[in-house]
Order: C-alpha cells, then structure tokens, then sequence
C-alpha cells in the first residue's frame, strides 16, 4: 500500500441527493467512471451524467423491492481486493471483478422514520442492509478505497483529489473510515434501541451513538478537552435549539442550560408564565406570574446573588418587558420557546449573552433514557418523568393543607425533582423563596434554604423571612424529624415529601407539634 490512491471507479448509492449532482460532475470531469443503483442512478442521468447500473456490474437486477441489490461478490470483491496482494488481483481477474476506490453512501433514513412516529412494517423497511455492508467493507480496506457517508465531506474529498492530482491521501482515508464506522455504529444504536422499546426487559446489549455538534473550548475545566454530540432526538432544548446571538456556548453553557428547560418545561405555558434561574445545574429562582415579566421578577427576587451570570429559561414566548428586565444583570444564556422581534433587538446590545429558541417545550412526562458513564461502564436509567397529582397525595397530619398552600406544595415538588440532592425546596405564592441543594446532610439544605430566604428578606427590606407561610418539598423522606423542624422555625407552614422513613410516626407527631400539614407523595426524587 503506497500512501496515495487513485480514484479510478465510484459506486454512488444515497438515500440523501444533496450535493450528488455537484459531486458527481466533479469525479466525472476526472474521468472517473460512476456506478450508481435506483433513484441515484436517475438523478445522476437526469444531470447529463453517464452512469452504469450496479445490476450490469453483478449480472443481476435489483429485486425484492431493492432489498437485494449491492449484496454481490462483485461490488463487495471490488471494495474488499488489497490492490497489492497478487492472489487478490488474480481472483478479481479471473471472476471479472473490477476495482471500486470510492463509496459515496448514506443509508435509508430509519431515524428520521422513527421521529416520525412510523408503524412498525415502514421502520422494518427503512433499515438499511447493503447500504452498512458496503460502507464497513470500504472502510476496512481503506488502505486502497475511499468511503464517504456525510455530505460534508464531499468538498473534503474533492480537494484532497484537487491536491494530488486525482488520488487521495491515507490521512483522508483513514478519517473517512472512522467516520464510516462510527456512522454505522449510530444506525445500529438508532435500530437496536426502537428494537429494545418493543421488547420487555432490559437487553442483554446495549450500545450509545452520536454525532458532532459542537468542539467545544474546553470541558468544565480549561485543562479538559471537550466535544458535544447530538442522539438525533427531536426533543426540543439545548441540542435541537436555534442560537440568535453570542458566543457559542460551553460545556457548563449546555449542561446548565438543559437543566434550566428541563424545569421550566414543567410548568405548562397553557397553565401561564413561568421562569426557572439556574446556576450550576440548580435552581436558585423558579416562578410563575400573571405576565412573564412578573414571573422573572418572582424568581430573580428568591436569590438575587446567585442569578449573577446564570442561565434563564422561559416557557413562554420572550418579551420586550421581560427582555428589558433580564438586561439589568449579566446572563450567560437565556433559553424560550420563542422570542419576538423587539426582545431580540432589546438583547442586540448585550453581545455575549446567547440567545436560543427551541419552538416548543420539551415533554416532562416522555419516555428517554439518562446515561451516566462510571469507571469501566455506564449507568443507564429511564429518565426521572414522574409526576404528582393533587389526588395522589395522602395527609399524614391533623392538618390539611389549604387549596392555596397545596398549589404550592405541588409547584415546590417540581421543582425539587430537579434540585441536586439532598433537596430542600422552600415556595410561597407561586415562587421559589429558598433553596437547599447538593448537601450530605438533609438538615443541612434545610437550613440553607432558610438562611438563603432571610438573606433575601434582609436584601429587600422586608420585615420578615421569605419562608413564612411557605411551603416546603423535600426530595426524599426527612429520616429524623430536625431537618423538618429547622423549616417550621423558618417559618414554614406546610411540607410535602415522599414518606417510608422508619422513623415516619415521629416525623408527623414533629409537624403536627408544630401546627403544619404535611402530604406524602409515595414517591422521592432523587437528583445525583
């Protein structure tokens, strides 16, 4: 194998005809010879361009429905042959089999059946055979052949050709057959997960593909390199969404802003404005309001330090007002459904702070996976879609919460289902006052949010803690009565958290003691 290849002969099978034409032209002018099957094909003549039929190449026509049309030893010995090995060369020559250098293919598109919600018989169909079985056979003999399955590397290709007039470097193929694989590795994800979805239990093998959206700067840290990658999903939020204006984002940028959507995509724009503020993944202002500039206001006034250079995430349509508001303090990204004209020429002046729109909110209640890698693994779990109703909770107290305090409770336990553990989430009105995030010890959030929401109270001249009368969530059950004592001296007047501690019977004698309602949910959130 010498380091440039000739491209002599292309087979050029795609289920995407962007850029084919252009493509095309180009190798032909090099007297290239292009072999192509079905709609391909056609396109290619269409364009003026002479093209053979595989099926002339295998001595068979395309047959079942297409199924059956590349599978043949002589497309499959063209790509496989080592163009140095003298028995390769004489098996081609004495089978008829030509050289093929270059595949040019993307396969049938099954994820893009699958967001379409397809029955099963169309997304049987739309899984690619030959298309995967030429592209792993060119990329492994990419020593000799070229394969090609993003339209973004047809200029790729093109100017490496221009460069060494007509062949193309090991450097190029080498990368092109990286991307080959891991592009079929990703279908094979996209087929075995909808698979996986038909079947019960958990499958034996399980497999987690990608690609490129962004290189980003660096990781966390500036000491750690860093790549985002998109799965396909429609899902509307940082992966899917459009980006106005600033700077591209960080890794923090789309941990922090996913979080942030994540939340204020509980809270359904039908139901009225809401506004969730987050800082490293958690929430340190989350409110509803009659217009979305009030809900802003509610939610900056919860922890107006925090919000200093945090992620603003709305389920609403961004205004002027609300726009105008959130100028007022540096943002790193602020994050709708939608955005109007004038908000967009309120934030021009701001050139830093990034603006994205998703076209809707994402689905809380949707079936997904979360992956987590660990040392040696991964983690992988259903994504945390649980949700509370009014009518499924149980009152464990002599008190019953009041229709206003358990619109609270409610609100608040939202909102703990994306509070790092241990969570402590205090809400009055409609508003976060106080948040307890991330701590080992329960009683630890607990006091935290307290001091976070008399700081607050301090700051705003008010006379008294933002945490009397509120309620309070906690993510997982109160294991000994303190962390709920610490919230009634706060000022706390009801709580909801899930209940099955051991020690449930002292915990409720503690709050009927202390003259609060208290709800069990039968389910926990824990956040890691």
């Amino acid at each position: 194998m010498t380091d440039l290849q000739p491209i002599r002969r292309a087979l050029l099978s795609v289920s995407d005809k962007t850029g084919l034409i252009d493509l095309g032209k180009a190798l032909a002018a090099r007297g290239v010879e292009l072999l192509s099957t079905g709609g391909s094909a056609s396109a290619l003549r269409d364009a003026g361009l002479e093209v053979r039929d595989v099926a002339d190449v295998t001595g068979f026509p395309e047959m079942m429905d297409g199924r059956v049309k590349t599978l043949h030893p002589a497309v499959h010995g063209g790509l496989l042959a080592l163009r140095d090995n003298d028995t390769h060369v004489a098996a081609m020559d004495e089978h008829d089999i030509g050289a093929i250098d270059l595949v040019v293919v993307n396969l049938y598109p099954f994820e893009e059946t699958l967001k379409r919600g397809a029955a099963d018989a169309e997304m049987i169909e739309n899984i690619d055979i030959g298309g995967p079985a030429m592209i792993r056979s060119a990329a492994k003999n990419h020593g000799f052949v070229n394969v090609v399955v993003d339209v973004e590397d047809y200029e790729v290709l093109l100017a490496d050709l221009e460069a060494n007039d007509g062949h193309t470097t090991y450097a190029l193929r080498q990368r092109l057959a990286q991307t080959a694989y891991a592009r079929t590795a990703a279908y094979d994800t996209a087929v075995s997960t909808w698979m996986a979805g038909q079947l019960d239990g958990t499958p034996r093998r399980q497999t987690v593909g990608g690609t490129l959206a962004q290189t980003l700067r660096y990781g966390e840290n500036p000491h750690q390199s860093a790549a985002f990658y998109t799965d396909g999903s429609a899902r509307p939020g940082v992966a899917t969404a459009q980006q106005h204006q600033g700077k591209e984002l960080s890794y923090n940028n789309i941990n922090d802003t996913d979080a942030a959507f994540e939340l204020v995509s509980e809270f359904d724009a039908k139901d009225g404005p809401a506004v969730a503020i987050i800082k490293h993944a958690n929430p340190c202002g989350v409110a509803r309001g009659a217009t979305l500039a009030e809900a802003y206001q509610k939610a900056f006034e919860c922890d107006q330090t925090s919000a200093f250079g945090g992620i603003i995430a709305l389920n609403s349509e961004l205004d002027a007002q609300t726009a105008e508001a959130i100028t007022d303090i540096f943002t790193e990204v602020v994050i709708a459904p939608s955005v109007t004209d004038e908000a967009k020429a309120m934030f021009a002046a701001k050139k830093n702070l990034r603006l994205l729109t998703t076209g809707g909110l994402a689905d809380p209640m949707a079936v997904a996976q979360t992956i987590r890698q660990v040392s040696g693994g991964y983690l992988m779990q259903d994504k945390d879609n649980g949700h509370i109703a009014a009518s499924d909770l149980k009152v464990v107290t002599k008190i019953a919460p009041t229709e206003e305090q358990l619109a609270d409770l409610l609100f608040a336990w939202k909102v703990a289902k994306h509070v790092k553990s241990n969570a402590i989430v205090y809400v009055k009105d409609g508003a976060t006052v106080g948040v307890g995030a991330g701590q080992m010890s329960r009683l630890d959030s607990a006091l935290i949010a307290a001091t976070k929401a008399q700081r607050m109270a301090d700051a705003l001249g008010l006379p008294e803690s933002l945490a009397k009368g509120a309620a309070v969530a906690s993510d997982a059950f109160f294991p000994f009565a303190d962390g709920l004592l610490e919230a009634a001296a706060a000022g706390a007047s009801c709580v909801i958290q899930p209940g099955g501690s051991m020690r449930d019977d002292e915990v409720i004698a503690a709050a009927d003691e202390a003259g609060l309602a208290m709800v069990f949910t039968g389910m926990r959130h824990f956040r890691h």
